[in-house]
């Protein structure tokens, strides 16, 4: 056998391994954790859409309100996959946690927004404030207080975080209990289309990194390989039809992340279709994690070392497993 074809069948070899045939067989059991959020819609769309199921997986996906709390489902090997803020496994991998970014989803999209009537117009206003946003600890807050904040030469004593469920600080910031919140979608989109606002900062913007990502833990990328490929696949595939048909995809998700069906706002009913629609627009999915996304990744770890998160530097390289993700770059 030559060089050549034994390279070539070494190859091949080791692409069926990390991906598998996504059809052949019985289906792979795969227990699938996602943060309800619409950075998440991509599970969604693989569920409802069937994604999953033609890639030969059999998931079983549960919905979870935080990345910390699903974290730990992948580390009590309560889940097999779960795709939420990379900062969680950069927190449980400085404690010796087993975990994995094998991919991305999304790309973060976090809006600052004011009330028109709490003279904010610049992040220099922030001060005195108050901000309704996710839980303390969260991607979301780490970036609220190392980027935003941070820009302004604000720190987090400077401004009252009150920390909440989305839905009630939507509710908080139109009842002016609030000054201002930390949204992502769909709720940005309900904002603006219900009440008077201004956007002060949008992270995707100004400071775009890879919020949602992939993460496994190293019993699953050594008893089932194949499984990680095919569920990559079936993220590639959702966002894939997510960019060509929005009209479609927002049917699939309103259900999921708007079931009332509509919202009223200034004397009229708007679809949660039409909302979906917007919230596909405003947002960057993406199943690749490029080098300027490694980049920003390492820049974010280190303002989890600044703000106490982490105790000690955590390599980016030691977190990240991009096989399968170059073999689905070499399959297209």
């Amino acid at each position: 056998m030559t060089l050549l074809k034994f390279r070539a069948l070494a190859f091949g070899l080791g692409f069926l391994f990390l991906l598998g045939p996504l059809s052949a067989g019985a289906a792979e059991k795969l227990r699938v954790g996602y943060v309800h959020v619409f950075d998440d819609a991509p599970v969604v769309i693989a569920r409802d859409k069937g994604f999953f199921t033609s890639a030969g997986l059999d998931a079983n996906v549960t919905m979870f309100t935080s990345g910390p709390t699903l974290v730990k489902g992948l580390v009590s090997d309560q889940l097999d996959v779960g795709v939420l803020g990379f900062t969680n496994a950069i927190t449980w991998s400085a404690q010796g946690a087993d975990l994995k970014i094998v991919g991305k989803v999304q790309k973060g999209f976090h809006s600052l927004i004011a009330r028109n009537d709490r003279g904010i117009k610049a992040l220099k206003d922030m001060k005195g404030k108050s901000i309704a946003s996710q839980a303390a600890g969260s991607t979301a807050d780490i970036v609220l207080k190392g980027v935003v904040l941070k820009k302004a030469g604000l720190t987090e004593q400077d401004v009252q975080i009150m920390y909440t469920a989305p839905s009630t600080a939507l509710a908080s910031l139109r009842a002016g209990r609030v000054d201002s919140a930390f949204f992502f979608e769909p709720y940005d989109a309900m904002a603006r289309a219900t009440m008077a606002v201004t956007e002060v900062y949008e992270v995707g913007k100004s400071w775009p990194f890879p919020c949602m990502v992939v993460i496994v833990p190293g019993k699953l990328i050594k008893e089932q390989p194949a499984a990680v490929g095919k569920f990559l696949a079936s993220i590639k595939s959702s966002i894939e039809f997510m960019k060509k048909s929005p009209t479609e995809a927002s049917k699939i998700l309103a259900p999921a992340f708007m079931p009332e069906g509509e919202m009223a706002a200034e004397g009229q009913n708007i679809p949660a279709e039409e909302l979906m629609m917007r919230s596909l627009k405003s947002n960057v999915f993406d199943w690749r994690l490029s080098k300027a996304d490694l980049k920003r990744m390492e820049e974010l770890a280190g303002i989890m070392k600044d703000l106490d998160i982490l105790k000690s530097a955590v390599p980016i390289n030691s977190v990240v497993d991009l096989r399968w993700q170059t073999e689905l770059e070499r399959r297209k």
